[in-house]
């Protein structure tokens, strides 16, 4: 019976983190839904444009600049959590990134605006610099509290990311309601967010028996990190390009209602998310021959249960999207239904990423996520200018599919070692 009762207490264990993951994400997404909702009943979808745009664009330059910080924290947390400088090391790499964020984006003003912001004043590009700095502090942090074991609190936190805007834009409102109050109350959350992660974080131990920085191990950090980042930055390009290249091809307003349609679909990708989230760390802490024996197992699951949950989010959408956003928004439902087509494979995607990071072989998965990323660009090129946002559902749907194949690829050529860690 006790052989019998660990491996039950471990899966009850695991069912309980995901069901708690997955409902911090559906709250996180109710919360933005609201925020989007009361920002389209402002301003309309040119301003639901501008508000997509200060949520991804700085947030990017921050993946960008951070070598992958995010992604690698929970891995050196879970595999290495003895060691005194691993700490300081992770917090001193956080400020350099955010300095550097904040400097390229600054740099790039004038391009940023040619390219995506020229329909509003080129002031707005220089006041977003503030987001690109607060933003990554609140990616890290969530990292630090998923890769010490406290997804309770790492829950919270991605509820809190959301859930702070809303009422510091409604506070904001009465002193403008245009694109420079989206900017404040982003920033504003931000720091309210990265506020409550320092506290939670102190009072866990997070910052006691401190050790030196370790350069040499910032740069395994960074060398891990940057054969993940280009994966987690391609994965955020692959989710996000449509929505920078219909801003710059098709105009705020189009990529407004496009927006409407991203944001739905995200429903689909919440289990598979949560799968990434809770079974990474937990592969990095074990072997990977148990980490790829969990993940054939839960295989057929990833993928059935997203195919099911897509059905009834298709039936609804035709008459949920514009009975929430307005009659301005029917335009949304054709490309959500063509994203969630696409998505149906959003389980494996989190589930055998998980594994690739958890294993040490980050470089597989940027090797996947790229192939989807080409096929992404391509798409997007060829259909935005004719189909507007049909076309970039079109393209993301196709790409998706793409990422699926080739981490099923990738997964089965990562078993040809199975019991050793490390590159690519």
């Amino acid at each position: 019976m006790t052989a019998l009762a660990t491996p039950v207490r471990r899966a009850t264990g695991v069912r309980g983190l995901l069901v708690g993951n997955v409902a911090a994400r559906l709250a996180a997404l109710a919360a933005l839904a609201v925020a989007t909702v009361l920002v389209a009943r402002v301003g309309g979808p040119s301003l639901v444009g501008a508000f997509t745009l200060l949520r991804v664009l700085p947030g990017l330059a921050g993946v960008l600049a951070a070598a992958g910080l995010p992604g690698a924290a929970p891995y050196f947390l879970a595999s290495r959590a003895d060691d005194p400088a691993l700490r300081p090391t992770l917090v001193m790499l956080s400020w350099a990134g955010s300095g550097a964020a904040t400097l390229g984006w600054l740099a790039l003003t004038p391009l940023l605006y040619r390219v995506f912001f020229h329909s509003w004043p080129v002031s707005l590009v220089l006041i977003a610099s503030f987001a690109v700095f607060s933003q990554l502090f609140v990616a890290v942090g969530k990292a630090l509290l998923q890769g010490s074991g406290d997804l309770g609190g790492a829950n919270v936190a991605i509820i809190a990311e959301e859930a702070a805007y809303l009422p510091l834009y409604v506070a904001l409102l009465p002193f403008g309601r245009g694109t420079g109050t989206l900017v404040a109350a982003l920033v504003a959350a931000d720091v309210v967010v990265a506020w409550g992660i320092i506290e939670r974080l102190r009072r866990r131990g997070f910052f006691r028996d401190w050790g030196p920085v370790s350069y040499p191990l910032a740069r395994e950090i960074c060398g891990y990190g940057a054969r993940g980042q280009l994966g987690g930055l391609l994965q955020l390009v692959n989710l996000r390009l449509d929505v920078a290249l219909l801003g710059a091809l098709a105009g705020p307003a189009v990529l407004g209602v496009y927006a409407i349609a991203s944001k739905y679909v995200e429903l689909l990708r919440l289990p598979g998310l949560a799968v990434n989230y809770v079974l990474y760390p937990a592969f990095a802490r074990g072997r990977p021959d148990d980490a790829r024996a969990r993940t054939r197992a839960i295989l057929p699951a990833a993928a059935g249960l997203n195919v099911l949950a897509a059905v009834p989010l298709a039936l609804a959408a035709s008459a949920l999207l514009p009975l929430v956003y307005g009659p301005a928004f029917r335009g949304a439902v054709v490309p959500s239904w063509i994203l969630l087509a696409g998505s149906v494979g959003a389980g494996v995607t989190g589930l055998v990423g998980a594994y690739l990071y958890g294993v040490g072989k980050p470089g597989l998965n940027s090797v996947a996520i790229g192939a989807g990323v080409v096929v992404a660009a391509v798409g997007d090129v060829l259909f935005i200018p004719r189909y507007g946002a049909i076309g970039a559902a079109g393209a993301s749907a196709v790409s998706y599919l793409a990422t699926v194949g080739m981490l099923l690829f990738c997964f089965a050529r990562a078993g040809a070692d199975p019991d050793s860690r490390g590159t690519p």
